[in-house]
């Protein structure tokens, strides 16, 4: 008997796990691509056409390897542990290649129109419009994955900017920039100290007469390298920092989470050495000069938006129980008040981590029946996997597997730990549990040391304390049985 027929809207990095998932659960997936080819934002264009996501030619991964991957599909370990963005794209073409996912995309057609079908209360079905060649065609779905993601409508707050429309330069979203070479000798206000404003801001001052960062209230500067070379993620994104959270002070979290966290190795030298210069917020501008909200006046060039990005669904119907004004979504996938759940939003959260194993770990969740979307990446994860059925069961582990077990709690928390039990459980996950540390410093093994020490993200000393108070827990629960 045929499987139910799911649409599938984009074949980025969440369209792309999407897929997959659907043919994990017996399902028939189309997913229906506007542009040529497979990776969404992720694939650089000099000009990338319409509102297709775009990226700058330099953007490398603010996640590593291992905590970004697909949850039964590793990176080569000869990659770097930060990766170049056309490093992604064969990672993405090796994915597509293995799980034979090609055939299952239909590229240059455009979603026109998503609307439910009047029978749908009973149903749950939906018509769906596609431009293709020209052409519109009908289909009728028995679901909907919208993973056209975050990033295809910019947000451009010009309101919010006094002058700006007298300003005889020139002003941009960080959407437009590609490449540095045309800011040659110019002086340039970045305005938004996100990822994307830290890095425009660094790399056109090593071209631009002076570089400028406004920013209303700051950012946590995070560097993508941790202690004894090993990524940032892996060391902080454990298991055992995640009960260690839960403990913490609270004041001294919501002190941390209050600002938002940028990743860039670079600014801080730049700021340092005068390369980049910092500025409160824009108070307004004039014909040739920005004045900020100290007081402070500087004649500038270019203005660089690099604030964010808005949703946008063209393709759905105005109705508040598909999307309503405050996009209120279940677990961030489904919209609440939909008579039948077969409508789910993937990847259009923002984790405090990587974002494929967590689309991932969504779209699994829906074939296995708030505003800022920004979640914790442990505590996200853990929450969906145990809707799923899929949150590895420590205390089993420690008494059938305990190597395993502690890198499952002391080690990174990467996706793989997802597929070891239940629902999709892939054989291979113990083994990329236990090989991903010679990952992650394979790319960085130039040499042999004589007296190599372990790399550990947390002190032996430690280790033993939780692991006997963990084993007198397990007693505990072994005596009361």
């Amino acid at each position: 008997m045929p499987g139910k027929r799911i649409a599938v809207i984009g074949a980025g990095v969440s369209g792309l796990g999407a897929i997959k998932s659907c043919l994990e659960e017996g399902l028939e997936p189309i997913c229906f691509e506007g542009s040529n080819d497979i990776g969404g934002l992720w694939r650089y264009e000099e000009k990338a056409e319409g509102s297709r996501p775009s990226i700058y030619k330099s953007a490398t991964s603010n996640t590593s390897k291992e905590m970004t991957a697909y949850s039964d599909f590793p990176f080569p370990d000869h990659l770097p542990n930060y990766l170049h963005n056309s490093k992604i794209m064969e990672y993405l073409r090796m994915y597509v290649q293995h799980f034979h996912l090609m055939k299952h995309i239909r590229f240059l057609s455009k979603v026109c129109s998503v609307r439910k079908r009047s029978d749908f209360s009973c149903t749950g079905q939906w018509d769906v419009v596609v431009e293709a060649e020209g052409k519109q065609e009908s289909y009728i779905f028995d679901g909907i994955m919208v993973c056209s993601g975050l990033y295809s409508d910019p947000f451009l707050p010009l309101e919010n900017f006094p002058g700006i429309k007298r300003f005889k330069g020139q002003y941009i979203h960080s959407q437009e920039y590609k490449s540095p070479e045309k800011f040659r000798e110019k002086k340039i206000v970045v305005v938004g100290i996100g990822n994307s404003g830290a890095d425009l801001a660094v790399e056109l001052s090593h071209v631009a007469a002076q570089v400028f960062l406004s920013t209303r209230r700051g950012a946590w500067i995070w560097n993508r390298v941790w202690d004894y070379g090993m990524p940032m993620d892996t060391v902080l994104f454990t298991r055992f920092n995640s009960v260690f959270n839960k403990i913490y002070p609270a004041f001294l979290i919501n002190r941390f989470l209050s600002h938002q966290a940028t990743i860039s190795d670079d600014l801080p030298n730049h700021i340092i050495s005068g390369q980049v210069l910092m500025k409160p917020n824009v108070r307004e501008f004039t014909e040739t000069s920005a004045i900020f909200e100290d007081g402070t006046e500087e004649d500038i060039d270019i203005i660089i938006f690099a604030t964010g990005y808005t949703f946008c669904f063209p393709f759905l119907e105005n109705d508040p129980t598909v999307l309503d004004n405050q996009r209120s979504m279940f677990k961030f996938v489904f919209p609440p008040q939909l008579e039948k759940p077969t409508l789910a939003f993937i990847g259009i959260l923002q984790p405090v981590g990587a974002t494929i194993p967590t689309s991932e770990m969504q779209s699994r969740f829906l074939n296995n029946p708030r505003d800022t979307r920004r979640v914790q990446y442990v505590d996200y994860m853990d929450e969906i996997a145990s809707e799923i059925g899929v949150k590895p069961s420590l205390l089993s582990f420690f008494l059938w597997d305990p190597k395993l077990a502690m890198e499952i709690f002391f080690g990174p928390c990467t996706p793989y730990q997802y597929r070891l039990q239940g629902p999709g459980r892939w054989a291979g996950a113990r083994g990329a549990i236990l090989t991903q540390r010679g990952r992650i410093i394979k790319p960085l093994k130039t040499r042999v040391l004589v007296c190599d020490q372990p790399l550990h993200s947390v002190p032996l000393w430690l280790k033993s304390i939780c692991t006997a108070i963990l084993l007198f827990v397990l007693a505990l629960v072994v005596i009361k049985e």
